[in-house]
């Protein structure tokens, strides 16, 4: 049976946008980058048309950015930002019946979506957790796996959401973030102003929050992002 959290109640997806208004006092460092993902009239199938298309390049090359991940059965992954679930439903097929995968989100629709579609192929292992836009909202040392693919540039609070990501991670675990590439002169004018940072800045908020850079993963097709690969120190 799917469970279902929320950062307010067990076992409800009201109210079906998480709140806007960070908890610990830290200065959004976007306002309103999440205006329409915090809407609680988001119609998943206007973003399935744009997240699950062949022309979305971390679409296309899904299988490619799976496979980087390294997931092995038994693990317990964190799909932060998890959409209209394309990741969720890979990681759990990954995971296996040992394992579990958590698809986080700020807005219910999303999280319904993926119940539904979990329910209809027999996911099993998957657990939809509606979060505030400052914390991850899962326990202490609960996953070995945290994904980020396109959404950390949506991050309003990103140190307060960071210390609960890193507090949510196994000591050992690992990240793999994927962004846009935002280079001035060179990124197009939608990636420009709407991420608000390269990748320079966001590796080292990485790193201020704790977690040890590894690598960035050179991944075949990926033109438009990058792929970082980090640790939380054991």
């Amino acid at each position: 049976m799917i469970r279902i959290i929320s950062f307010l109640l067990l076992a409800t997806l009201l109210p079906l946008a998480a709140q806007s208004a960070p908890r610990s006092g830290e200065e959004s460092v976007k306002p309103g980058i999440n205006t329409r993902y915090l809407d609680p009239e988001l119609q998943v199938d206007e973003w399935l048309k744009r997240f699950e298309v062949e022309s979305r390049e971390v679409f296309h090359k899904r299988e490619e950015i799976l496979k980087a991940c390294g997931i092995k059965p038994g693990m317990k992954v964190a799909d932060i930002g998890a959409g209209t679930g394309l990741y969720t439903r890979l990681f759990s097929n990954a995971v296996g019946e040992q394992g579990w995968v958590y698809a986080v989100d700020i807005n219910g629709r999303f999280l319904e979506h993926i119940q539904a579609r979990a329910a209809q192929e027999k996911q099993n292992n998957i657990t939809t957790v509606l979060c505030p836009q400052d914390s991850i909202s899962l326990p202490p040392a609960s996953i070995d796996f945290a994904f980020l693919c396109d959404v950390y540039h949506h991050f309003e609070f990103p140190k307060t959401s960071l210390a609960s990501l890193h507090q949510a991670l196994k000591p050992g675990g690992r990240i793999i973030l994927i962004d846009f590439i935002r280079i001035d002169g060179v990124s197009n004018e939608w990636t420009l102003n709407h991420v608000r940072a390269g990748e320079d800045v966001f590796r080292q908020e990485f790193e201020d929050a704790g977690f040890r850079f590894e690598a960035r993963l050179d991944l075949p097709g990926l033109k438009e992002n990058y792929c970082l690969h980090f640790v939380k120190p054991e």
